[in-house]
């Protein structure tokens, strides 16, 4: 998985999705039913981290692997959604699977 952009993307993907889903199911009932601010301040900052991450990650798979501009949106628009990286995760494989790294390799130098 870690051997292509698309396979570090989809891995960043969900870390971040998951980040995402403690962030809004643990974290802001924390801070709002047990007043426990920390919680999000916390689970907040890693999550942005990681959804910087995210997105350096889609811009370095979107130049390897020449998406559109369009196809590229609608992944970043995914990140947005709780659970849009879990549903975008099976085209990405798809997308990953067609890539050719000998062809990548050779393009580096």
């Amino acid at each position: 998985m870690l051997r292509t952009p698309v396979g570090r993307l989809r891995l960043i993907g969900i870390v971040e999705a998951v980040s995402f889903l403690v962030l809004l199911g643990i974290a802001m009932p924390l801070k709002h039913f047990a007043e426990m601010p920390e919680a999000v301040r916390i689970v907040g900052w890693v999550h942005g981290i990681l959804f910087i991450g995210f997105v350096i990650a889609l811009m370095l798979a979107r130049d390897a692997m020449r998406w559109s501009f369009r196809w590229t949106g609608l992944v970043l628009l995914a990140a947005l959604l709780p659970f849009g990286p879990f549903v975008i995760d099976g085209r990405l494989r798809k997308e990953e699977e067609g890539y050719d790294i000998s062809v990548a390799k050779a393009s580096e130098f």
